[in-house]
């Protein structure tokens, strides 16, 4: 299996299972099934609100004798409200716990902002809203140095092994990299070839920090979501049907889906799908064998609109401006 060396020593797979949108109701055997097809990265977050479910599809893979603990590697993300070193550290013990994880491979800053605190226990997904008419979104005044410190102690107390962040700009991983102690090992983004971020990327890249790109199909990721956050999506052309991508479909005789995770990971950024249906899964996972020329990959890369659909700029009644 394919992987790529984090700045903290370890090594991420570089296709992994997406966990976003998973219905808990089903989350542990997806996660069980997802093992058993090969997959070895799970992405989480507390936002999803399905690690439990997750960690005891991993739990039944491990008793059945189909991965040892060290084989599997679990990336999860630290929600807005709990930006305080002493709710980061509350946090990352218990999601760890959710899990049922001795430690947690990778802990990611889920987004550059921190919001006032929720009891955990209320918090339910969609979680930027402050009461149950989502209409109320309240910021705390919280810098992202008290945030990334208190991820640090965590390395240093065994709880991540690697930390990162979601979602920053190229500012704000300048800014983090001025006073770091552990790495930044891995910068998760939004990454399609409607919004390729060639200069984020670059510049992660030049500092030894791993990308992963999430709704890599773009608007196919966006469409099933509440009006909110599909309305941007609304009209957009499914890349799966976009020419370009047709027609190198055609010339290396791959799905639309193999050809646009493909485009990523030859460009080294990780990638997280997530399907329900077994035979993508398995097409989602077989996307290293093959290669496009660079040519391929730039027409591809040309596709650019700079459209961001997960922008909480655009899909909060009160905007939370984190993209411009």
């Amino acid at each position: 299996m394919a992987t790529v060396k984090l700045a903290s020593g370890h090594s991420m797979p570089l296709v992994g299972f997406g966990l976003w949108k998973v219905d808990q109701n089903t989350t542990a055997d997806t996660v069980y099934h997802a093992i058993k097809t090969g997959y070895r990265l799970f992405d989480g977050a507390y936002d999803y609100q399905n690690e439990k479910e997750a960690g005891l599809g991993i739990k039944k893979a491990v008793e059945d004798g189909i991965v040892k603990r060290e084989d599997i590697f679990v990336t999860t993300k630290l929600w807005n409200n709990y930006h305080r070193k002493e709710h980061v550290k509350q946090m990352a013990y218990a999601q760890r716990d959710a899990w049922g994880l001795d430690y947690i491979d990778l802990y990611l800053i889920h987004f550059p902002v921190a919001l006032k605190y929720i009891e955990p226990e209320t918090l339910r997904y969609p979680a930027w809203w402050m009461d149950k008419d989502r209409k109320i979104v309240e910021t705390d005044k919280v810098p992202i140095s008290e945030t990334w410190q208190a991820l640090e102690e965590l390395v240093d107390e065994g709880v991540a092994r690697s930390i990162g962040v979601s979602n920053f700009s190229t500012q704000l991983l300048y800014d983090v990299l001025s006073y770091c102690r552990h790495p930044i090992s891995s910068l998760q983004i939004e990454h399609h070839p409607y919004l390729v971020q060639d200069t984020l990327v670059k510049m992660a890249q030049e500092e030894g920090i791993a990308i992963t790109g999430y709704s890599t199909f773009g608007p196919q990721s966006f469409i099933e979501l509440p009006r909110a956050f599909s309305k941007r999506a609304e009209g957009v052309p499914m890349l799966f049907d976009n020419p370009v991508i047709q027609r190198i479909s055609e010339k290396h005789g791959r799905p639309a889906g193999q050809v646009l995770l493909r485009w990523a990971t030859q460009r080294g950024i990780a990638v997280i799908p997530k399907s329900n249906n077994k035979a993508r899964l398995q097409q989602n996972l077989e996307v290293n064998d093959f290669s496009m020329t660079e040519e391929e990959l730039a027409e591809i890369s040309d596709l650019d609109k700079g459209l961001r659909f997960n922008d909480p700029g655009f899909y909060l009644e009160k905007p939370i401006r984190i993209f411009d």
